[in-house]
C-alpha cells in the first residue's frame, strides 16, 4: 500500500472535529485503504480498538443493511457510551436514506464521522440540507506521478521510463500490487471500467442503453482537450451508432452528468480571460485516469499529446486549483487555474522547438493584458526556461516539483 500524504494530512487536520469526513472519488481510486491507514494509525496513536467502528458496505456480512433504521441500529449497539467514538463508512451510498442516521448518530454521541463513496450523488441536496454546514468533503484522485514515481523510484528505471508507463497505464493504486505485465493491467483495468460503467452510472440512475452510454464515453476518450458541446457529440453518436432517429442534445448531456458524478470524467468549462467571466458552452472533457481512457482508445504516439494535457488537468485540480480553459478574443489558453492566492495560465505542448509551434503557444498569452503568471509546459528537456517572462518547464520536472 501507498501512502497518501496529502489526503491523510487533511484527515488528520479534521481528526476529532464536529465535522463530517465526507471521501469522494472515482472506484478503486483509494478511499478505503486511506480510512483503513487512517484507522491503523488512531489505534497506534492509543485510541481502544472499542472506540472504532469500520463497516464497509461492499461486505457481504453487511448486506442485511440497507436502510438508514438498519444502519442507526447497527451503530448503535456497539457505541462506546463514555469515550469518544471514530465511525468510518464505506461506500455509505448504498444504504438508502442513510444521511439520517448519520445525522442522528453526530448529534446523539460523541462520535468522528468518516465516510466515502463513489458517486456525487452521495452529497445530494437531502444531505446538504440536513448536515448544512457540518461536512467537509476531501476529493480523492488517482496516484499522481509524483505518489507513483516515489514508489517506482529504487527500481532501474528513468524518470522517463516510468512517466511513459504511468501515461500508459494510469494512477490506480491496486495497479502496484499487480504483475507489472501489459495483459494483467489492460484486465484490471477493464474490470474497473466495466464496474464503474455498470455499478456507479447505470446503478444510480434510470439510463437502461447501456451502448449509448459506453458510446459517450468512448467519444470523452477520444477527444480529450477538444472543445465539444453536447449537439456535435449527438450527431456523431447518431451517425456512427446508424440510429433510425436523431439523438437528443439534452440526452447526451444527462448521461456526461451521469459519468461526472461518477468521477470517472472532468469537465472543465470556458473561461473568458477579459471578461473574467465563466461561458456556458463548448467545454472540455477529460478523464479521472488515462490508463482508463487507454482502455478504450488504445495508447499511441497519436494521442500522446492529449495523454499529458490530461494529467495536468488533473495535477492542477490536485493542488486545489479550480480549472478552466481559458478564451482570449479568438484565441485559447489550455488551462486557467484559479485558487484563492492566485491565476496561473498555462499551455501544455508536446514540443515548442519548432519555431511556428512555439509562437503558437505563447499568442494567447500576450493578448491577456494581464500580468498573471504564464508558464508553458512541455516534453523537451533541453530549452530555455523563460521567454519574455513566460516560464517554460518540463512536464516531468513540474509533476515532480
Amino acid at each position: 500500500m501507498i501512502y497518501r500524504t496529502e489526503y491523510m494530512n487533511q484527515l488528520h487536520s479534521f481528526k476529532d472535529n464536529k465535522l463530517i469526513k465526507v471521501v469522494s472519488g472515482l472506484r478503486r481510486s483509494g478511499k478505503s485503504t486511506l480510512l483503513q491507514m487512517f484507522r491503523d494509525e488512531l489505534i497506534k496513536d492509543g485510541v481502544a480498538e472499542n472506540q472504532i467502528q469500520y463497516i464497509n458496505f461492499e461486505l457481504m456480512k453487511y448486506d442485511a443493511v440497507r436502510n438508514y433504521k438498519q444502519l442507526y441500529e447497527l451503530v448503535v449497539e456497539h457505541i462506546n457510551q463514555n469515550k469518544k467514538n471514530y465511525l468510518f463508512f464505506d461506500e455509505i451510498q448504498q444504504v438508502e436514506g442513510w444521511e439520517k442516521a448519520i445525522n442522528s448518530l453526530t448529534l446523539e454521541f460523541d462520535a468522528d464521522i468518516y465516510v466515502t463513496g463513489s458517486n456525487a450523488y452521495l452529497l445530494s441536496s437531502e444531505l446538504a440540507t440536513l448536515i448544512s454546514g457540518r461536512y467537509v468533503e476531501i476529493k480523492i484522485l488517482p496516484l499522481s506521478f509524483k505518489e507513483y514515481y516515489e514508489f517506482h523510484r529504487d527500481e532501474k528505471k528513468s524518470k522517463q521510463e516510468l512517466f511513459d508507463e504511468y501515461l500508459k497505464f494510469g494512477g490506480l493504486p491496486q495497479l502496484l500490487s499487480l504483475p507489472q505485465d501489459e495483459k494483467t493491467i489492460s484486465a484490471f483495468l477493464s474490470s474497473i471500467y466495466d464496474t464503474v460503467i455498470l455499478k456507479d452510472v447505470l446503478g444510480r440512475n434510470k439510463l437502461k442503453d447501456v451502448d449509448l452510454l459506453k458510446r459517450v464515453f468512448a467519444f470523452v476518450c477520444g477527444n480529450i482537450g477538444s472543445i465539444t458541446s453536447t449537439n456535435s457529440m449527438a450527431k456523431y453518436i447518431a451517425n456512427e451508432a446508424k440510429l433510425d432517429s436523431s439523438l437528443r442534445p439534452a440526452t447526451i448531456g444527462n448521461i456526461l452528468d451521469m459519468l461526472e458524478n461518477a468521477f470517472i470524467i472532468y469537465r472543465a468549462d470556458r473561461y473568458d480571460v477579459k471578461g473574467k467571466e465563466v461561458l456556458k458552452s463548448l467545454e472540455k472533457y477529460y478523464i479521472a485516469d488515462t490508463g482508463l481512457k487507454n482502455t478504450i482508445v488504445g495508447y499511441n504516439l497519436e494521442n500522446y499529446g492529449h495523454a499529458i494535457e490530461n494529467v495536468i488537468y488533473l495535477e492542477l485540480i490536485r493542488r486545489g486549483y479550480t480549472v478552466y480553459v481559458g478564451k482570449t478574443g479568438t484565441k485559447e489558453i489550455d488551462f486557467v487555474a484559479i485558487s484563492q492566492q492566485e491565476t496561473i495560465y498555462y499551455q501544455v505542448s508536446q514540443s515548442i522547438l519548432d519555431a511556428d509551434t512555439r509562437e503558437r503557444e505563447t499568442a494567447p498569452f500576450y493578448s491577456t493584458n494581464d500580468f498573471y503568471e504564464k508558464v508553458i509546459i512541455t516534453t523537451d528537456k533541453n530549452y530555455a526556461t523563460n521567454e519574455n517572462g513566460i516560464k517554460i518547464i518540463n512536464i516531468i520536472d513540474f509533476l515532480l516539483n
